[in-house]
């Protein structure tokens, strides 16, 4: 453990995880509750927001901060995503410097075997994010595995702009017997509803504010959807894209909540999310809303 001092505020981040599972032992008793909130960096407001949760249901909370090599098939993206450690800790201060750090390197996560384990989602990872980005999922799968297995939190915090991710972790921690309670947040928006990522950072000024084209999108969906098919949802969300040359739609899809497998035709027993992936510029963004 290293105290790291930033404009006079001291504060713990650990960069080993020998060094944090003995410190968590020692602290631990029969009524801790250990929160977990686990990141890439380039904090914004819908990190904090999930922390703020976990600070206001448990004893403690503990944030990862790494950039997972095995979740990227795109190289180029991860050479390129944003790493803002010192930023990132500047952040947590300010929202409570009781918040434990964990900035781990490559090497103590994977321990010089950077590869990802298999996993079996029962086919939740076949849809959407599985079809343009192939092996991302079993990355995130070791990733978080590995996480929980270090922390060993009580609960575990994730935004509900990854969905798909989000069910996919709740799959991997009941197939794996895992003792965490997983936790899906709200999505926190720019004031224009672009749903906040780490890659709005990298988007100029006029890109940030046309991609509110994206949430406005998925509103109109959730209105069409009363009286439309899926298909032709769909069709006019292609449409709309089209007379944009700015984005390039990578897919829309309306889908079921629990099995993520696209809606052919609606059922009243069924939840539905309708979920985007467009590039901007070569800046992948992605967005989901629930459809009543």
């Amino acid at each position: 453990m290293f105290a790291v001092n930033f404009n006079k505020i001291a504060m713990p981040i650990f960069y080993g995880k020998a060094a944090l599972m003995t410190f968590l032992k020692s602290i631990e008793n029969r009524n801790t509750t250990i929160g977990f909130v686990p990141t890439m960096g380039a904090l914004h407001q819908g990190h904090l927001s999930l922390m703020q949760q976990s600070l206001n249901d448990n004893q403690k909370t503990v944030v990862s901060i790494f950039v997972n090599p095995t979740q990227f098939n795109n190289p180029e993206d991860l050479s390129k995503y944003p790493r803002t450690l010192e930023a990132d800790t500047k952040k947590i201060a300010d929202l409570n410097l009781d918040i434990i750090i964990y900035a781990p390197s490559v090497d103590d996560i994977y321990e010089g075997n950077v590869n990802s384990d298999s996993f079996n989602f029962d086919g939740l990872e076949n849809q959407m994010e599985g079809k343009f980005r192939p092996g991302h999922f079993d990355g995130v799968g070791t990733i978080v595995k590995r996480l929980f297995e270090i922390v060993t939190p009580t609960n575990a915090y994730f935004g509900e702009k990854d969905f798909q991710q989000l069910q996919i972790v709740k799959k991997m921690t009941q197939k794996n017997h895992l003792p965490v309670n997983i936790i899906g947040c709200p999505i926190y928006r720019e004031k224009n509803g672009l749903a906040m990522s780490s890659r709005n950072e990298r988007l100029t000024p006029e890109q940030r504010n046309t991609a509110s084209i994206i949430y406005k999108t998925l509103n109109n969906t959730s209105t069409l959807f009363q009286t439309k098919s899926a298909e032709e949802v769909t069709l006019w969300v292609n449409d709309v894209f089209k007379n944009h040359p700015t984005f390039e739609l990578e897919y829309f899809q309306i889908a079921e909540e629990d099995t993520l497998l696209p809606c052919i035709e609606k059922s009243v027993n069924k939840k539905y999310r309708a979920f985007i992936a467009v590039f901007v510029n070569n800046i992948r963004l992605i967005d989901t809303i629930s459809l009543k």
